[in-house]
This record gives structure tokens, C-alpha cells and sequence, in this order.
């Protein structure tokens, strides 16, 4: 017969596989598919943070509006301009609505055949759906890239493709090496 000791370590390795095998099955609910180990966000956001302009005071305080909530600054009226154009670009193309010119040609010619309606909600439950289906029977003790792994069949080769560009005499650009 089993000493009564042996029995009580049999049951407390039972119970403790048991709450490690539960723990592991939690939700984990909606993330990126991208799933990194180490948080982003151990510090400040660097791109959030922006000079103002410097304050102003006003000719008359009884002419100020009263405050807002949610209404632009007076100081700052144009955040997103001044950092597109402290980072070289050109803030007048986030004025831009739709399109722009240089691309109407290739949109056009893209939707040629029509846009269906919803496509990117109808994409993105399609996506979901595969990759739960992919998921069904896969087990894993570390956290890896899903995304990788669902579509690693669909996944093109790019040194394969530069490869293969280059013996068809195509100019290709400039790869690191592998």
C-alpha cells in the first residue's frame, strides 16, 4: 500500500499541474498580431510630446472665449502641421481629402471592376476567422508571432524574389544580405 505521505505529494504535484494548465488556457481577449514580449510603453511617447508656441497675452482677458472642452488651442492651433512640417514634410497634404492626383490614375484602375462595400470589415472577420481556425489545435509555451505562423504558407521569399528578378535582368534595388 502507499504511505499516506506519498499520497499527499501525488495529490499537491496533481493540483498544482492542474492550476498551471488552467492558468495557461485564460483569455487573453483582443490583441495585435504582432504580439511582442516587452512592453512598448515603459517611457514617454518621444512623438507625443511637442513644444507649444509661446503664450500670448491678450489686448482685453473680457474678450476671451469661454473655455471649451475639446476645442483647438489658441496657442497651438495647427498641431499636426507644425510636426509634419518640423519633420520635413508638407503639412498642406493633411488638408488633403481622398485621393490625391498623383494616385488617381492607379485608383482607378484598381477599382475598375467596382469596390464592394465593407471590404476592409469582411476582411478583417475573414482574418479572424482563419486564424482561429488555425489556432484550433495549436499549443504553445512561449508566446510567439501568430501572424507569422497562421499565414507562413502564403509568406513570400523576398530573396527568392529579388533572385529571381535579377535573372530576368530586371533592375532591382539594393537588399542587406541575408
Amino acid at each position: 500500500m502507499i504511505e499516506e505521505g506519498a499520497m499527499r505529494w501525488a495529490r499537491l504535484v496533481l493540483v498544482a499541474l492542474v492550476a498551471v494548465t488552467l492558468a495557461g488556457c485564460g483569455a487573453r481577449g483582443e490583441r495585435d498580431l504582432r504580439q511582442f514580449p516587452y512592453s512598448l510603453q515603459q517611457g514617454p511617447e518621444e512623438f507625443a510630446v511637442v513644444p507649444f508656441k509661446p503664450l500670448e497675452t491678450p489686448q482685453s482677458f473680457a474678450e476671451l472665449p469661454t473655455p471649451t472642452p475639446g476645442a483647438r488651442n489658441r496657442v497651438d492651433l495647427t498641431p499636426n502641421a507644425d510636426a509634419v512640417a518640423a519633420l520635413g514634410g508638407d503639412p498642406a497634404a493633411l488638408s488633403e481629402r481622398g485621393v490625391p492626383a498623383s494616385d488617381g490614375a492607379l485608383v482607378s484602375h484598381a477599382s475598375r471592376y467596382g469596390v464592394p462595400a465593407g471590404l476592409r470589415a469582411r476582411l478583417a472577420a475573414e482574418d479572424a476567422e482563419y486564424r482561429q481556425r488555425f489556432g484550433l489545435f495549436t499549443f504553445q509555451l512561449i508566446r510567439n508571432d501568430r501572424y507569422r505562423q497562421a499565414y507562413r504558407r502564403q509568406a513570400l521569399d523576398p530573396n527568392a524574389a529579388l533572385e529571381a528578378y535579377r535573372r530576368a535582368g530586371l533592375r532591382t534595388p539594393s537588399a542587406p544580405p541575408q
